[in-house]
């Protein structure tokens, strides 16, 4: 029986983008972009994509009834994928739009990465966008056939923050060190964008088609 691989659509984002990337490296996987709450519950698999602000992605979330469908699929055990935003709306709050409920999968906070310095003294740019290396946290099957300090893009100005150590799966500099990719269970969540991130991206996606947590 053909798998189904949901990517959630609450009516803003880069699903499109996702879907297509993730169309690339199926391997018989059927990619359904779907905004209905039954069909994100029933898929075998499970994408979160996201861009933007976090109140506008909490509030098309609720209004859809899928803030309930990710719980929902967290719980029982389905492999979900979050990406930026929707990495950022899986932890408990955000302080983005004067403060957020999120969704609790993680015990996380986001928080915006205020004025840093690089290691040469210059005033880094908020957002932090662009091409930045990744540190392998833990190993993880999602990291399959990417090493260590692989390059991935990054487009953000909040960033994950008090997540304990066995839930980081991956880490990137910028001004600080922050949890670029953190994990548990049968959830995987990216701060970067693996539909732009060239070949590395493209495994990433792969590995998680593949994925049997």
């Amino acid at each position: 029986m053909t798998e189904t691989v949901a990517v959630l659509d609450y009516g803003m984002g880069n699903l499109h983008s996702v879907a297509k990337a993730l169309e690339k490296v199926t391997d018989g996987q059927r990619i359904l972009v779907t905004s209905d709450p039954a069909q994100v519950v029933s898929a075998d698999r499970v994408v979160f994509p996201g861009v933007g602000a976090i109140r506008d992605c909490m509030r098309e979330l609720a209004e859809r009834g899928l803030d309930q469908a990710v719980r929902e699929v967290a719980q029982r055990g389905t492999p979900l994928l979050g990406i930026c935003v929707g990495m950022q709306a899986l932890m408990s709050h955000s302080e983005e739009n004067n403060g957020i409920e999120c969704l609790g999968i993680f015990p996380g906070k986001v928080v915006h990465f205020g004025e840093r310095k690089s290691e040469f003294g210059d005033r880094l740019k908020v957002p932090h966008m662009g091409w930045n290396q990744l540190m392998q946290r833990q190993a993880h099957p999602m990291w399959a056939g990417i090493p260590d300090f692989a390059r991935f893009y990054f487009v953000h100005s909040y960033h994950i923050s008090e997540i304990p150590d066995n839930q980081i799966a991956g880490g990137c500099l910028y001004g600080l060190e922050f949890p670029a990719a953190v994990c548990r269970g049968n959830v995987f969540a990216v701060q970067f964008h693996p539909e732009k991130s060239a070949p590395h991206g493209l495994t990433l996606l792969e590995n998680f088609l593949r994925w049997a947590p």
